[in-house]
């Protein structure tokens, strides 16, 4: 053979790889509103920076005449590229080919990128498209899942991991997207779910629908296990370049600083006013957060699960920063199972990757009701408790209005380790509210005239910040409108933080 030709057998067998499944299937693909893997690569990643590896890898299974059925690269696309110019491994699986089943030759790619990626120190994205095990290989696809599994643990806190389900994703190929940092879906396109709905109507006789089993909306606003949803697989990836951006590519690294052109002294008259003077008048606490953060982009993470809680990446002059805050909008922001789940994740996730934490607080309590009791929000409550006090990232926290009771403890106060606390002249910080107080002191001993003075007397001796920065425990009593600035000024002065809990294995958070 000479030169030419094997020159033009390799442009051959490259090209035939590159077709997955075929045209045919590829079309079809197309029909339902999804992309093909090379497609979903091309829009994450920037231009011309994708270096596939194992481009021709075959499946190694004879069974069920799989022996005459091969096709280069087997259902996953595998390689590195750059978001924004920085390194980042991803694989993406190829519906086309198999229905995206996983094999053992198609782990052996996903697992030797992602031990790469921990090597160098960069993050794994994998975009999920897959009917789940290749039936055919039996117990050589389940290795292939626990192998990833394993790697996934391996990796966490060490590099970011990133999934997007963008198709179906079932059984056992639940496991290694949960085990990631954040999960994005698509609406109408992508499914989780441990059994379908087949089995479920087969063992337990429910009826349900493939998308209220497990689709987007449903792991986005019921289970809590999706963090992001898109309309469709290029948002999808627009997204996944922002998170990246407020992200350092592993826990060795500070996350990214931008330029920043927004004004560091920049005041707002109008935060003046967003906390109403009743206490019990609900407000958003987003309309805190959009005004004070670099040119108002906060990039909120899980905005439709347990809603009393919000949390989210911003920056303050160029410095990224996570975010964690009560919404008095929504259940007044008590905190529940939901929301002390959410917010201890995304805290702990913070804390593995060096980016600092800046907590609003504005909580009226722990949710009271059996519901809650017999659920575990003892043991729930006490993950985000354990979540910032295990925290040694710069904290700094500032109480807009209530913090009652021990949620005051749990969220970031001074007593767990937050370095700066600041608060609103309307900050109530007490054990409870006036009313409630009260009417313990006295159990109900006093006329309707003499509760009202009381509660009165109660709410100017308590229900302010003044008692707390006597002691100590608020460093500052601030204007709201110098929020931007005071926060600023506090990541400047714990830039260089260094603190180190003591040595062990590893702790015992309540779960």
């Amino acid at each position: 053979m000479s030169l030419e030709e094997k020159h033009k057998k390799f442009e051959e067998i490259n090209k035939h790889s590159e077709l997955g499944g075929g045209i045919e299937r590829i079309e079809k693909h197309h029909k339902a509103g999804k992309k093909t893997a090379r497609e979903r690569l091309n829009n994450l990643l920037d231009p011309g920076t994708f270096v596939e590896m194992d481009k021709f890898m075959k499946h190694r299974c004879t069974d069920f005449a799989m022996d005459k059925n091969k096709i280069l690269g087997d259902g996953v696309v595998s390689g590195y590229g750059k978001i924004d110019g920085r390194l980042v491994y991803v694989f993406a699986q190829d519906f086309t080919v198999f229905g995206g089943s996983l094999s053992l030759a198609n782990s052996d790619k996903i697992v030797k990128i992602t031990k790469l990626a921990m090597q160098n120190g960069a993050p794994i994205i994998g975009l999920n498209d897959s009917g789940g095990a290749r039936i055919q290989e039996g117990v050589e696809s389940l290795a292939g899942y626990a192998n990833l599994f394993y790697l996934n643990v391996m990796g966490s806190g060490v590099i970011p991991q990133i999934s997007a389900i963008l198709g179906p994703c079932a059984g056992g190929a639940v496991y290694s997207p949960a085990m990631t940092d954040f999960i994005f879906m698509v609406k109408d396109t992508s499914y989780m779910f441990v059994t379908g709905p087949d089995v479920i109507k087969t063992v337990t006789h429910e009826e349900v629908t493939k998308e209220d089993l497990g689709g987007a909306m449903t792991h986005n606003s019921k289970s809590g296990v999706a963090h992001f949803v898109s309309e469709d697989d290029e948002q999808s990836m627009m997204m996944i370049r922002e998170l990246m951006s407020f992200l350092p590519s592993n826990n060795m690294e500070d996350p990214p600083v931008k330029l920043c052109i927004d004004d560091i002294h920049r005041e707002d008259e109008k935060l003046q006013s967003i906390v109403p003077d009743d206490p019990n008048k609900p407000y958003d606490i987003k309309d805190i957060i959009d005004v004070v953060v670099d040119e108002n982009n906060f990039f909120e993470v899980q905005p439709h699960y347990a809603k009393n809680m919000v949390i989210g990446y911003a920056r303050f002059n160029g410095q990224p920063v996570g975010i964690v805050a009560n919404q008095p909008a929504f259940l007044a922001g008590v905190l529940d199972i939901n929301s002390s789940i959410k917010a201890a994740r995304f805290v702990r996730f913070c804390d593995a990757f060096n980016i600092p934490i800046v907590t609003f607080v504005d909580v009226p309590g722990f949710l009271p009701g059996t519901a809650q009791e017999y659920g575990g929000i003892i043991k729930h409550g006490a993950k985000l408790l354990y979540a910032f006090s295990e925290a040694t990232v710069p904290k700094i926290t500032i109480i807009t209005r209530k913090a009652y009771g021990g949620a005051y403890d749990v969220m970031s106060s001074k007593h767990i380790g937050a370095d700066v606390n600041y608060a609103y002249p309307t900050a109530e910080i007490a054990v409870m509210g006036p009313d409630g107080a009260i009417n313990i002191i006295y159990r109900n001993k006093l006329n309707e005239e003499e509760k009202v003075k009381a509660v009165k007397e109660y709410r100017d001796t308590f229900a302010n910040p003044y008692k707390a920065a006597e002691l100590g425990y608020i460093d500052e009593i601030i204007y709201p409108k110098q929020t931007r600035f005071k926060i600023i000024q506090a990541l400047e002065m714990t830039k260089n933080k260094s603190k180190s809990n003591p040595a062990k294995k590893h702790g015992n958070i309540p779960l």
